[in-house]
């Protein structure tokens, strides 16, 4: 391998790295896989994919995420959802980081998130695994090689997993840190090997950083119609709720899995790749994510498979529910060249109800859309995040509240100003239960799903006839081709009508418990909404 691939001149002493036995410039694929296949990392899978385990931390974790506490950013943080650290403990933490790394390889990579070049970030990420340089080469968006000549990074991230932090010397809550810091331009990761850590600590830069330029950042999947990229549409929901798989509609470009911008101009992806659930992953049914879990250099993360023949276990969950594929966005066939679309003309709310208590789709009026939008329901599917097991009820604010620090009402208004100014269908699509809640219910057909969303997105389900769901007053189509109309109408699909009636209060109550936050910062119109 060699040290110095590009721009050798620009080397970490920048960073304030010194001492490193060898630096590893933007090595590309191979190169990157050799190397964790040498260093005893993980190993090489069939088809060349590169099967990764990373030990304790098989999920983000968001309690241990901080942001250092200054004047420049004091009045623009929303910290009862980002502890603070003190400028002190952090440089303690980078001081020790920085100790902690010389006599040890290192692996560079140098990046961007945005595909608009108007309002891209330049990031450098050096990890001591040569892997999670091969994953954030995937997630992030690669210059070509005369940008890199000039490549000047704005943030730097260093992620260590070999470190263990100190909670009393570094002002954190265990071993584990993600510790951001806005005026140092720097994110120090350690004591994880959860590769997307990395990634996730990028779109909160951009969920910082955007908004005072008016571009509003989405935690959503995007794609637009085969042959028109101004009928864009962006779908909103956490981890779990079908973004990646409902985003791949070989009927449509995708633009992007997980995370994008809105500005005057359209929408644009933040990433170069895919970062896809494979628990239970069907070949039938999404055969070009399967195909990418056996393909050269994408990473296959946390999967159990056999170590004679190789084979993966898409349903083996003893690890993790969270098992992943990293793969770059060119291994979707129907993926966008630019990672570019117009203005949205649907907006798409994924929440997984575990309740099952929402209908399939229902369709929402600009201000039902802020309700839902501030009240970001779904539940947490197992394994995303560190000891949730099973589906767990949550409200998560704007679809994403672990990746937010600035205050919901901030993306909240800006997503109400570009409804306004532009116009758009909204829709409101639950991946969750039917027939009953979690445990006793069984979980919304896919095919039922993409039914649903293709009327949405061509047009014709504005033609059906609706009905007003008595709960959250929201419009719920009565009959759509393709789909029964049974499910249609949640309370009929429950063996016990009343039992729906009792967890439909339930659910109401939560949401108007949780909403009630929000009510000083909103208009009246949006107030209206959450009365129902």
């Amino acid at each position: 391998m060699k040290k110095f691939r590009v721009n050798p001149n620009k080397r970490l002493e920048d960073q304030g790295i010194t001492g490193a036995s060898a630096v590893y410039y933007n090595l590309l694929e191979p190169a990157l896989v050799e190397a964790a296949v040498k260093r005893g990392e993980g190993q090489i899978g069939l088809g060349g994919a590169f099967l990764a385990s990373t030990g304790t931390h098989t999920g983000r974790s968001p309690k241990d995420k901080f942001v250092v506490r200054s004047d420049t950013v004091e009045n623009t943080i929303w910290w009862e959802n980002n502890a603070p650290m003190t400028p002190d403990a952090f440089d303690r933490l980078y001081e020790d980081m920085l100790a902690h790394v010389k006599g040890r390889e290192l692996f560079v990579q140098d990046l961007y998130g945005g595909a608009d070049p108007a309002h891209r970030l330049d990031v450098r990420v050096v990890t001591e695994l040569a892997w999670h340089g091969l994953f954030i080469r995937h997630m992030l968006r690669r210059p070509d090689a005369s940008e890199l000549e000039s490549f000047a990074p704005e943030f730097t991230i260093i992620n260590c997993p070999s470190f263990k932090a100190d909670p009393a010397r570094h002002g954190c809550r265990s071993e584990t840190v993600i510790a951001l810091n806005f005026d140092r331009k720097l994110i120090l990761i350690a004591n994880t090997a959860y590769a997307g850590e990395n990634k996730k600590s990028v779109f909160t830069l951009l969920n910082y950083l955007l908004p005072a330029k008016g571009i509003m950042p989405m935690h959503c999947s995007a794609n637009h119609a085969l042959d028109n990229p101004e009928d864009a549409a962006v779908f909103f929901g956490l981890s779990g709720t079908g973004k990646t798989t409902l985003s791949a509609d070989p009927s449509r470009i995708l633009i992007g899995d997980d995370e994008h911008g809105w500005s005057d101009k359209g929408i644009f992806n933040f990433e170069g790749g895919c970062y896809a659930k494979t628990i239970n992953l069907d070949a039938e049914a999404e055969p070009e994510i399967y195909a990418t879990t056996h393909r050269f250099a994408s990473v296959v993360e946390n999967m159990v498979f056999d170590p004679d023949t190789l084979e993966l276990d898409f349903t083996d969950d003893s690890l993790t529910a969270n098992t992943r594929v990293a793969y770059p966005l060119d291994a979707i066939s129907n993926a966008s060249d630019t990672s570019l679309g117009g203005v949205p003309r649907n907006i798409i709310m994924l929440t997984c109800d575990a309740f099952g208590v929402l209908p399939p789709i229902a369709r929402l009026t600009p201000a039902q859309a802020m309700y839902h939008f501030l009240s970001g329901f779904t539940s947490k599917v197992a394994g995303t995040e560190q000891g949730v097991t099973e589906p767990q009820p949550t409200f998560s604010t704007c679809f994403g509240a672990p990746f937010m620090p600035r205050r919901p009402e901030v993306y909240g208004k800006l997503l109400q100003q570009k409804i306004a100014k532009f116009g758009a269908e909204c829709w409101l699509v639950n991946t969750g239960w039917t027939g009953g809640a979690y445990g006793s219910g069984s979980r919304m057909p896919i095919k039922a799903t993409r039914a649903l969303l293709s009327a949405a997105l061509d047009g014709s389900l504005k033609t059906a006839e609706f009905r007003r769901d008595p709960n959250f007053g929201f419009d719920v189509p009565v009959s759509v081709p393709g789909v029964a109309d049974v499910l249609l109408d949640p309370r009929r699909t429950w063996e016990d009508p009343k039992a729906y009636d009792v967890q439909a209060a339930k659910l109401v109550a939560m949401f108007a418990e949780n909403f009630a936050q929000y009510v000083p910062f909103i208009d009246d119109e949006v107030r209206q909404a959450a009365i129902g």
